[in-house]
């Protein structure tokens, strides 16, 4: 069956990015259409712990970074939801003095390059700030407008937003092919047919498959990242607790429980599209945070999950125009940190949509930068 809408933008991938892009051009006044294969928000973006970091990006993304940290104080206004934001700010701890000095050259890099929002602090504020600590830590490197927000109450809020301002979404609907009509771009699923004269891959994991649809290959893999969930603990840390040299991320919520990650791999089942979780990575990553708190020996971890995400070869995300195909736009490949990113992300792929250009420089996110390694 074949669905002539009128749409101006089909959109494909309904997690954070998509539908990010689709609220940003909605208040264009553009019909847009989202197809989403699964669920919105099933696989990385609904997987994430909610790191708001631009703590240590790398410096290609701190740009997008800071101002998608401007966009996330004030994310009611975007969405009508806080999102469960909260700037507690991130840490990234120094245990020993080569820690130290790896921290302190990074903060002289981001400072060389004009930037300031990360610092350094020592042992005294770390205490202050981590009474927890106690003799661990010689120092650590500190963004202190970061937190972390609700993943869940996220991937919510901006399909809801999306729906309210006329999106269409269909979900369960999986794009088998694309191809370029007379003026417009026909995407087919297994029952219908859909056009459009612009495309946005926003397939995440699958965003490869996509742009390989179009004539624009590139490199990226798919991978399961973990995560766990401990049982409540009396409040013992603000911050989003890093490691300069060691695996490891964690945050306390509200209710007490602590969220432990870390680009922690899980099992790929990548037939069946699901994952699984590797116990002993997670025992690890356990003894980790033990060692540094050695408090929370006993503490019990009640929930694991998994979630498949697309990381390219330099972990940074593709975001660009398609080299071989007029009309198709593409935001993938965000290689775990895409979630602090996707109020921005919207707003840069609208622009390119609309006029052509952003106002940032995307040329370290090029689709065709891996061509080496793909003719190899």
């Amino acid at each position: 069956m074949s669905d002539h809408a009128g749409f101006d933008v089909i959109i494909i991938g309904g997690g954070l990015q998509g539908c990010s892009v689709a609220i940003h051009l909605a208040q264009k006044n553009k019909r847009v259409l989202i197809l989403e294969k699964d669920t919105c928000g099933q696989h990385a973006s609904g997987s994430t712990a909610g790191g708001l970091r631009c703590l240590n990006r790398a410096v290609e993304e701190i740009p997008l970074s800071l101002a998608a940290k401007k966009m996330w104080g004030e994310i009611e206004k975007l969405v009508g939801s806080d999102c469960g934001v909260r700037p507690t700010g991130q840490i990234r701890i120094a245990g020993t003095a080569d820690d130290l000095t790896l921290l302190e050259a990074r903060a002289e890099r981001v400072r060389s390059l004009g930037y300031s929002h990360e610092e350094m602090i020592g042992v005294e504020e770390l205490r202050h700030l981590v009474p927890a600590l106690g003799s661990h830590g010689v120092g650590a490197l500190i963004c202190r407008g970061d937190g972390y927000g609700d993943p869940g109450l996220t991937c919510q809020a901006f399909r809801v937003k999306a729906l309210k301002l006329g999106v269409i979404i269909h979900q369960q609907t999986k794009v088998l092919a694309i191809e370029k009509g007379t003026e417009d771009w026909l995407v087919y699923t297994s029952d219908r047919q859909f056009s459009a004269p612009n495309i946005v891959n926003c397939a995440g994991a699958w965003g490869g498959e996509i742009a390989a649809m179009v004539g624009d290959d590139t490199v990226i893999k798919k991978e399961a990242l973990s995560m766990m969930v401990t049982a409540r603990y009396p409040h013992f840390v603000d911050p989003v607790i890093g490691h300069a040299s060691r695996k490891l991320s964690f945050k306390q919520m509200e209710n007490g429980t602590l969220v432990i990650g870390g680009a922690l791999r899980g099992i790929l089942l990548e037939k069946e599209e699901r994952t699984l979780i590797d116990w002993p990575q997670m025992q690890e990553s356990a003894q980790t945070v033990r060692s540094v708190f050695p408090f929370l020996a006993n503490l019990t971890i009640v929930r694991a999950w998994g979630g498949i995400e697309g990381m390219t070869p330099d972990r940074l995300p593709i975001i660009d125009s398609g080299k071989n195909a007029s009309g198709v736009f593409h935001a993938f490949g965000f290689s775990a940190h895409g979630y602090q990113l996707a109020p921005i992300i919207g707003a840069v792929v609208t622009d390119l949509i609309c006029s052509g250009r952003s106002n940032f420089d995307l040329e370290a996110f090029r689709i065709d930068r891996f061509e080496k390694a793909i003719s190899s």
